[in-house]
């Protein structure tokens, strides 16, 4: 192949190479306006420059900072971001930022340079720079998405020129493709704030680098933020016309190992148990969600060891009724399914009801059913063995070593003294990692103790705890309901 021809086919190559790379351009012009040689001065607007600049480059943003621009270098800046927008390619993004003072007349707004020097209205345009000059110079690029953000209403320069009557800037039309943020509504003032910025470029540069948050709720949250700050005296404005989605930072898709840890701690969080966030903080303590559990895991904390103190003692549970008692007994002496289903219907929420369902499932499953279980997976049976009889209901007080009365047969039998040193029959909470509960005992688990167990248990007693002791629970919530049994006969 002649060598002309191999050229000729490398520089297509290369230009096929670069096209994404200029299609995916972003450029800013910058400006910050503060040293004024007839007017006020203003304080911020050089910082908000730089603090903006800064913020976009972090952005990927190709920025040109201008500070203290007189009328020609403005000028000469803008006509500049046009030329090179126009390069850019249609898929470029242009972004313009001015900071300073900024005037309204006939409805057409004004940029003032540092040395406007300005004795009649009519010489205006010859002295400022039309704001309206810098979208005709991005629409000239015919790209897909402009953004113009004015902090440039801080107060009235001209006070003494009577034709300036009118506060703040004009709300501008802009072509399609087109986002127009301002500090403040039209006709409306800026504060230029006591700090190193104003009180809208702060929340601006706080808020732009949010990963993947669109550029309409970007700027809705700055809104929020400016009203906040100034005490409602200031608030920001926005019009759009944007025919696609804009960010200014992408959001970093998350591995797999990140997706499990948002996916546990959504689960985690919506139980508001205690004990699932103390489990979730084991398996990542220094996880991006473990301040939030943490606070979390305290306020539920303060919340159930205050709450037994606050609760009547007559209103407190204190086990089953003479009447529930006998019947369960009188469904376990049956032991059919319609025996203890009587109970059940008699008794939903009773203290033997989670014993009794399991019951009715052993029993349908010897006579042939294959019901669909609930909670924990039953171990395996081997067919001619008989459906172990639980023990029967204490009849006295509840103790430490007080056998449990419970559906599962690891578990009906043991004493919270023996189950506690034993390993969880499944995950105590869904998707949590093996190695943080596989062979784990409870005690070590939760540093479980005694004294500590009662201090957990004393939380049930509360009314506004009864929901949780159906919750799912390692050793089964027939445990839970023995716990709250035995911290009501004082934990001996």
């Amino acid at each position: 192949m002649p060598l002309r021809i191999v050229f000729r086919v490398c520089c297509l190559l290369l230009l096929f190479v670069a096209a994404p790379v200029l299609a995916q351009e972003r450029l800013a012009l910058v400006v910050g306006n503060s040293d004024y040689e007839t007017v006020s001065p203003l304080d911020n607007p050089s910082h908000d420059a730089r603090l903006i600049a800064e913020a976009l480059e972090g952005l990927e943003f190709k920025v040109t900072l201008l500070l203290d621009s007189d009328q020609s270098e403005m000028k000469r800046g803008i006509s500049q971001f046009g030329r090179d927008l126009r390069k850019a390619g249609s898929d470029a993004t242009g972004l313009f930022y001015y900071a300073g003072h900024g005037v309204q007349s006939y409805g057409t707004n004004y940029l003032l340079p540092v040395d406007v020097a300005l004795e009649d209205a009519a010489d205006l345009d010859l002295m400022a720079v039309e704001a309206q000059s810098v979208l005709r110079q991005m629409f000239s690029a015919r790209n897909k998405t402009n953004i113009m953000i004015l902090d440039a209403c801080r107060n009235n320069p001209f006070i003494d020129i009577p034709e300036f009557n009118d506060n703040g800037l004009a709300e501008m039309q802009a072509p399609t493709g087109t986002f127009l943020a301002y500090a403040t509504a039209p006709g409306g003032v800026a504060l230029d704030g006591l700090e190193d910025n104003s009180p809208f470029t702060q929340a601006l540069a706080s808020k732009i680098t949010t990963p993947g948050l669109r550029i309409e709720q970007m700027f809705k949250k700055v809104r929020i933020d400016v009203i906040d700050k100034t005490n409602g005296q200031q608030t920001p404005w926005d019009s759009s016309s944007l025919t696609s989605d804009f960010v200014f930072a992408e959001e970093t898709p998350m591995t797999p190992a990140q997706l499990q840890e948002l996916q546990l701690w959504n689960s985690v969080q919506s139980s508001g148990d205690p004990v699932q966030i103390m489990l979730f903080l084991r398996g990542y303590p220094d996880g991006t969600f473990a301040g939030d559990a943490r606070a979390l895991l305290s306020v539920l904390m303060e919340r159930e060891l205050s709450e037994p103190e606050a609760v009547k003692p007559s209103t407190v549970a204190r086990g089953p009724s003479e009447e529930e008692q006998k019947m369960f007994e009188m469904a376990q002496a049956a032991a059919t399914i319609d025996s203890y289903q009587a109970y059940l219907d008699a008794y939903p929420e009773g203290v033997f009801a989670e014993f009794a369902s399991g019951e009715v499932l052993a029993l349908q499953e010897k006579a042939g059913h294959d019901p669909q279980g609930e909670g924990v997976t039953p171990e395996p049976e081997v067919a001619a063995a008989p459906v172990p009889k639980a023990p029967a209901a204490p009849s006295g007080p509840i103790t430490f070593e007080t056998a449990v009365v419970s559906e599962l047969p690891t578990v009906s039998g043991r004493s919270i003294a023996d189950l506690i040193k034993m390993s969880p029959l499944y995950p105590p909470v869904e998707g949590l990692p093996e190695a943080y509960w596989k062979d784990q005992t409870c005690s070590n688990c939760h540093q479980w103790t005694q004294d500590r167990l009662c201090t957990q248990a004393g939380a049930y007693m509360s009314a506004n705890m009864e929901r949780s002791l159906d919750k799912k629970h390692p050793f089964g919530g027939a445990l839970k309901r023995h716990l709250k049994d035995w911290a009501e006969a004082g934990c001996k």
